[in-house]
């Protein structure tokens, strides 16, 4: 089935259906950029974004992808994007939507061909809101296949792009089984306390250390084969590293509606107010028994 046929058959709300198709085509359009803009940029051309990160000309590519789409199609009211400083105003929207992107995760791994991907959340009004208020959320995983995986509250749904540049069903409600997977960054010897025992413990309970680089590789991975990713908080950057609106947010949603859970480490990612479009957090993102063993570490200190 179509990804336009599925959410008409879901009864999804036709505004929110039309935004959710054209975010996919944007990425299709993203897609076909990788080719003529995967390059490395000379050494005097490089730049980065608000968070000192090297943008490849990638980055910025699908960045004025998804910008300038919805600026066209005025299908939200704003958008927020990791390259941007700031909320970006639609002029003349059509629906009250706040978009939420990080246009290319992992984009580190393209000179080196492995996946990488793209991640969204869509909110009813105003961006600096708590992710349990998301309306929708959905990645697209660039990969062997390319896959669009969704959800507006109502299961997890993930499609694959076909021959003919269709999103069509692949699995329906997906449910995020008992695994032994555990996606790990940062490095060992800048962990805090707690974190480190729970490594410890994962490890002597014979999970399998699975971790790419790219955020949206690694969690989609975990919601097929069950386990946990984490970017903790560190010595020096206790705050963490992901940006709540535009990776955990979103993300976390889809595992939530998945059956899993996303913390911070100590409460719910979804249940925290943004304070800055730019805010991190350390992440434990999975299954909920690897969840709720973080927390139990994290209370004991």
């Amino acid at each position: 089935m179509r990804l336009a046929d599925f959410l008409v058959n879901e009864g999804t709300d036709k505004n929110l259906a039309e935004l959710i198709l054209f975010l996919g085509k944007q990425a299709l359009v993203v897609k076909k950029g990788f080719l003529g803009t995967s390059g490395n940029p000379p050494a005097g051309e490089k730049t980065r974004n608000v968070y000192g990160e090297e943008q490849m000309p990638l980055d910025k590519f699908a960045d004025s992808v998804f910008i300038e789409g919805l600026k066209k199609s005025r299908l939200a009211r704003s958008v927020a994007t990791e390259e941007q400083e700031q909320v970006i105003g639609i002029e003349n929207p059509k629906n009250n939507f706040g978009v939420v992107c990080d246009p290319l995760d992992g984009s580190s791994l393209i000179d080196v061909n492995l996946c990488i991907g793209t991640i969204i959340g869509i909110y009813p009004g105003h961006i600096l809101d708590k992710g349990s208020h998301l309306v929708a959320a959905l990645y697209i995983l660039y990969g062997p296949l390319t896959t669009l995986t969704y959800t507006t509250g109502k299961g997890v749904h993930e499609f694959v792009l076909d021959d003919e540049g269709e999103f069509v069903l692949r699995h329906r409600d997906l449910r995020i089984p008992e695994g032994k997977i555990y996606a790990p960054g940062a490095l060992r010897k800048d962990y805090l306390p707690a974190h480190a025992r729970w490594i410890a413990h994962l490890e002597q309970s014979g999970y399998k250390l699975r971790f790419s680089g790219c955020f949206v590789a690694d969690v989609h991975q975990i919601l097929h084969k069950g386990g946990v990713f984490t970017y903790p908080g560190i010595k020096g950057k206790e705050k963490g590293k992901l940006r709540l609106l535009y990776e955990a947010n979103p993300m976390g949603k889809i595992i939530h509606e998945a059956g899993g859970a996303a913390s911070n480490g100590k409460s719910d990612i979804l249940e925290m107010q943004p304070e800055a479009i730019d805010q991190v957090t350390p992440i434990y993102i999975g299954g909920k028994n690897e969840i709720a063993l973080i927390k139990k570490f994290m209370r004991e200190g």
